[in-house]
C-alpha cells in the first residue's frame, strides 16, 4: 500500500477542492482523487460548440459568497474573478411585461410597481420577512455556530415571527406553491420566484420548500455571481491555491473502495493499487460513498438510514445554444441579458411541471429560463456572437420514452419557448446541444444526474443531511 498522505479526497469537485485546500493549509499532505478525466465537477466550462464556451452546470454563483471562504483561501489571488449580474433574474412574459429582480430592493419593487403598486408593496414585505430568515440561517450556511452571534440570530427569528407564531410556522413549514399564493397577489410575482426557488431543485408542492422562496431575500443582499471565464473560474482558482499549498491532484482516478481495517480507514483503492492514509473524505454521493465504496459497508440503523434518503427523478435537462444575438426582447433595457431570464408564466405550470416529470414525463409547457452570461463576459463567445444557456428545472431523470429517442424534441421544445418569449431568437440560433440526464448520468457519474446527490427536502438539510446520524460530516468508521 502506497503511503505519503494524511487525508485523501475522495472526489475533486469545488466541495473536495475546497476541502483539499483547507486541509492544507492546516498543514496535512493531501491527495485528491478524481474519476473524470478534469476536477470540477459541475463546476466546469467547456467549448461544447466550436468558438463557445459553455457552463456544463453551475452558471451563477452566490452561496460561496455569503461565506468567508474566498478569502480564507485567497482565491482572489489564485485568479478568481467574479461579475455580479444585475438585475439577478428578470420575468420575460410573453405579452411584453418584464419585471427586473435587481439587486437593490427599492430598484426591484419599482419594477414591480410599473405593473402594480399593490403588488409591489406585497413583495417589499415578503423580502423583509425573508431577509430576516436569512440572518437566523447564514451561520449554518457558513458553518459558524460561534454564540457570540447568537442574539443576532434570535432577534432575527423574533422578527420572523411577528406574524404569529402559529401562522409563520405554517409558512415555514409549508411548500412555496401556498407561501406564494398568500404572499403574494398574482403571477407577476408568484411566477419568477417559483421559477427562482424551483432553481434548488424543490418542487412548488414540496411540504418545507417555502425556505427557497424566503431566499429570494439572499440574492438581493449578496447578488448573484458569474465566474469571469465561466464557473471553471472558481476551479482553476481552487487547483492553483491547492497546488501551492502542495495539494496532489490525480484525475482519472475511479475509487474502487474506500479501504478500513478494525472500524478504522486505511485508504482507498484505485486500479489495483491502495494509497494509504489516515483520513479520507468522500465529496461524493453520500449513499455511494457509505455503501457502494466504503468496506465493509455503513451497516446498523445507520447503514439503513442512509438507504433511507431520497433522491427523487426530477432534475435539471440543459441545452447549450451558440447564437449570432442575444434573445432579442421587446423594448430590453440594459441588464436585460445579465442574470437568469425566467420565462415561466405560472406558478401552476410549474407545479405541474414536476407532477409530469417525476412520473417520467416532458412537462408541457417546459419550464425553462435562460443564462446569457456571453453578454457580461467577452471571452465566452466569439466577437459579436453569444451563448444561451437554457435550463428546464423539471425534468425526468428517467424518461419513460427514453431521452435518445426524445432528446430532439426537447431540444426543439426550448427553443419554440424562447421564440415564443423573444421573437426572433429561433432565427439566430448557430448550433444547439443537449444536456439531458442520462449524458450526465453517463459524463459525470453523478447518480439519477443529480447535482445535490439527494433532494435536499426539509428532513435532508442541514443536520439532517444526508440522516441525523451522519450531519455532523463524520461516520462511525
Amino acid at each position: 500500500m502506497s503511503e505519503g498522505h494524511d487525508a485523501i479526497v475522495v472526489g475533486g469537485g469545488h466541495n473536495g477542492l475546497v476541502a483539499a485546500c483547507y486541509l492544507a493549509r492546516a498543514g496535512q499532505r493531501v491527495l485528491v482523487v478524481e474519476a473524470l478525466d478534469r476536477a470540477g465537477g459541475g463546476a466546469r466550462t467547456e467549448e461544447v460548440v466550436a468558438g463557445f464556451r459553455f457552463d456544463l452546470h453551475s452558471a451563477a454563483h452566490n452561496i460561496i459568497n455569503m461565506t468567508a471562504i474566498p478569502d480564507e483561501l485567497e482565491l482572489a489571488a489564485a485568479g478568481l474573478r467574479y461579475d455580479q449580474m444585475d438585475p439577478f433574474s428578470i420575468a420575460v412574459f410573453a405579452d411584453g411585461r418584464r419585471v427586473r429582480f435587481h439587486r437593490s430592493v427599492e430598484s426591484t419593487v419599482a419594477s414591480i410597481a410599473e405593473h402594480d403598486p399593490v403588488e409591489a408593496d406585497a413583495y417589499r414585505h415578503f423580502v423583509e420577512v425573508g431577509d430576516h430568515l436569512v440572518t437566523a440561517m447564514l451561520p449554518a450556511i457558513r458553518g459558524d455556530g460561534a454564540l457570540r452571534d447568537l442574539p443576532r440570530r434570535l432577534a432575527a427569528v423574533a422578527r420572523v415571527m411577528r406574524g404569529g407564531f402559529m401562522e409563520r410556522s405554517r409558512d415555514l413549514l409549508g411548500p412555496y406553491e401556498s407561501l406564494l399564493q398568500r404572499w403574494l397577489p398574482s403571477e407577476l410575482t408568484r411566477a419568477p420566484v417559483a421559477a427562482f426557488a424551483a432553481h434548488a431543485g424543490v418542487g412548488p408542492t414540496v411540504p418545507g420548500g417555502a425556505i427557497y422562496a424566503f431566499w429570494q431575500a439572499a440574492y438581493h443582499r449578496f447578488g448573484q455571481w458569474h465566474g469571469h471565464g465561466g464557473a471553471q473560474n472558481l476551479t482553476d482558482a481552487l487547483l492553483t491555491r491547492a497546488a501551492a499549498w502542495g495539494v496532489a491532484v490525480r484525475t482519472g482516478t475511479p475509487v474502487e473502495r474506500i479501504v478500513t481495517a478494525g472500524g478504522r480507514v486505511r485508504g482507498v483503492r484505485v486500479g489495483g493499487e491502495e494509497l494509504w492514509a489516515p483520513v479520507v473524505l468522500a465529496a461524493t454521493d453520500a449513499r455511494q460513498a457509505g455503501l457502494e465504496l466504503l468496506d465493509p459497508p455503513l451497516a446498523g440503523k445507520v447503514g439503513a438510514d442512509l438507504a433511507a434518503t431520497r433522491r427523487g427523478n426530477v432534475v435539471q435537462a440543459l441545452v447549450h445554444v451558440a447564437t449570432d444575438r442575444l434573445p432579442p426582447y421587446a423594448d430590453a433595457r440594459p441588464g436585460d441579458h445579465a442574470g437568469l431570464q425566467s420565462y415561466v408564466e405560472r406558478l401552476g405550470d410549474l407545479s405541474d411541471a414536476w407532477v409530469r416529470a417525476d412520473a417520467g414525463e416532458l412537462p408541457d409547457p417546459l419550464p425553462l429560463y435562460a443564462f446569457t452570461t456571453s453578454a457580461i463576459d467577452d471571452t465566452l463567445a466569439p466577437p459579436g456572437q453569444h451563448t444561451v444557456y437554457l435550463a428546464c428545472p423539471a425534468a425526468p431523470a428517467v424518461l419513460r420514452s427514453g431521452w435518445e429517442a426524445s432528446r430532439q424534441a426537447f431540444v426543439d421544445g426550448c427553443i419554440a419557448e424562447v421564440e415564443r418569449h423573444a421573437p426572433g431568437f429561433e432565427s439566430s440560433v448557430i448550433d444547439a446541444v443537449a444536456w439531458t440526464p442520462d449524458l450526465m448520468m453517463a459524463g459525470q457519474a453523478w447518480p439519477g444526474a443529480h447535482p445535490m446527490h439527494l433532494d435536499i427536502a426539509l428532513d435532508q438539510l442541514g443536520p439532517f443531511r444526508p440522516t441525523p446520524a451522519l450531519g455532523d460530516h463524520r461516520t462511525p468508521v
